[in-house]
């Protein structure tokens, strides 16, 4: 059997063609490299070409590389040759929130400093939770059809008013550009409160009460990030926000 201790040498056949160039066969070449080897890189510039080479080897896809005259495979088979991890579609995540909020906060950071000189103040906290609310309303509305159908599966309001599901994503997105604006205190702070106080009630039961497992339409419809913790930590800095510059307000 080859090992990665062959000579470091690679045969990649990969489609190649005036209007595809197939980005999975880029991926291999690139790794490939990266793992020291060098590639024979021979392109399948046809569609004929591409299906006599499949019928030739007995393969479904490509690219395919060769180590050492022994197949490998396409780019995960390449992945799991130099025993590195191949992502699961299907895996449940919370990486896609984490990101939105490491992102976010850093906008709020670098908002605050450019506003006041200094990343470190109350405002920062607040466009922090005012930049995630808008962009977590901007990622389901790229496809509100699919987040309204996931919604459906655990929030209690969308459940008795349907039309609610296609409502939440418009009333998270208006609450958070007012809170990084400032303005409308009286609008913001109500809205955000009641989406959070039945976003909450509704994860709590879901997960905590019914133990259901379920993924959390939070980051948009296609998501598989699981209903969980995070999405009720979401729900409770809406609160928080909502509750914080109504009484900042009222003061």
């Amino acid at each position: 059997m080859t090992t990665i201790a062959d000579p470091r040498r690679a045969t990649l056949y990969r489609m190649v063609m005036d209007k595809h160039v197939c980005p999975y066969g880029l991926k291999a070449k690139d790794l490939l490299q990266r793992e020291g080897y060098t590639v024979d890189d021979r392109w399948l510039t046809t569609r004929e070409e591409t299906d006599a080479f499949k019928a030739e080897n007995g393969v479904r896809t490509t690219p395919q590389t060769f180590i050492g005259g022994e197949r490998i495979g396409g780019y995960d088979d390449v992945r799991h040759y130099f025993g590195k991890a191949v992502a699961d579609p299907k895996a449940t995540s919370y990486k896609p929130v984490v990101a939105l909020f490491a992102v976010t906060a850093v906008m709020a950071l670098a908002a605050s400093h450019a506003a006041y000189g200094t990343p470190f103040t109350l405002r920062a906290g607040e466009w922090f939770i005012g930049f995630s609310m808008a962009v977590l309303a901007l990622l389901k509305l790229q496809n509100i059809e699919s987040f309204a159908t996931m919604f459906l599966n655990y929030d209690l309001l969308a459940k008795r008013w349907v039309r609610y599901s296609y409502i939440y994503p418009f009333a998270e997105g208006l609450a958070g550009v007012l809170m990084i604006a400032g303005v409308l205190t009286w609008l913001s702070a109500p809205v955000a409160l009641f989406i959070g106080a039945v976003g909450a009630v509704s994860v709590f039961k879901a997960v905590y009460l019914d133990r259901r497992e379920l993924k959390c339409a939070c980051v948009g419809g296609a998501s598989n990030v699981p209903l969980g913790f995070l999405s009720l930590t979401e729900n409770l800095m809406m609160i928080a926000m909502a509750v914080w510059m109504g009484s900042a307000a009222l003061g």
